[in-house]
Order: structure tokens, then sequence, then C-alpha cells
């Protein structure tokens, strides 16, 4: 199992990212996809998801407005967009997969409690 994130670097306060993540070794379509990320000295959060399973996206509320993820079957590859980047925004990326069930509900938070599978963060640094 391989999920491997590219896209990090350093951006400009204001500016866009778009991060990618590719997996491989599971079942794509059976997997919500996501991205997490940990600010240095602060816990790890979740920002977004995607449920393949579904089509449903799912972003936390603090930073809708600037994010938009997609997901590309084909490939095997969920994209992350942020927008507006700010300076506190300056973080390591990680994605991550949690097995979907067939249940209707879901949540980030559920997203966030159930990934099974890491990958090793993309570094992001907004410069101000």
């Amino acid at each position: 199992v391989q999920l491997v994130e590219s896209g990090g670097g350093l951006v400009q306060a204001g500016g866009s990212l778009i991060l990618s993540c590719t997996a491989s070794g599971f079942p794509f379509v059976d997997y919500v996809i996501g991205w997490v990320r940990q600010v240095p000295g602060k816990e790890r959060e979740a920002l977004s998801c995607f449920d393949n399973r579904y089509g449903r996206t799912y972003y936390v509320n603090s930073m809708r407005d600037r994010l938009a993820i997609s997901s590309d079957n084909a490939k095997n590859t969920v994209y992350l967009r942020m927008n507006n980047l700010k300076p506190e925004d300056t973080a390591i990326y990680y994605c991550a997969a949690a097995f979907r069930d067939s249940g209707y509900y879901f949540s980030l938070e559920r997203f966030f409690e159930d990934i099974g599978y890491w990958g090793k963060g993309a570094p992001v640094t907004v410069s101000s």
C-alpha cells in the first residue's frame, strides 16, 4: 500500500497550491482519500476528504471557502487545491485513506477516526 504526495513547496501568502496524492495497493474506489495537516506544535487536523464510493466531498468548516478536493479514478489520484494561502497554513500535509463501508452516513470526523493508511507527508511553507 502506498500513498504518495506531491505538489508541496514554498508559496507566497495569497497564492494557491495543488497537492496530489496517488494511491496504489488497495481498491481505490472503496476508500475515502483525504488530507490531514500538522502545524508545528499542534495536533493533526483533517482538512478534507473525497468519498470515492459515493462521490461526496467533505471539508473542515474553517477552510471550506479556500479548499477544493477532487478525484480521478482513472489515475487513482486525489487532488487538493488550496487558495488564498496564509502563513499559518505552513504545515506538513499528509494524504490518508480510510475504508468506506456501505453505511450512508459519513463525515470528516469519521474519516479521521478510520484512517488506515498514511502518506509520508508533503511540506508546505507559506511566506508572508
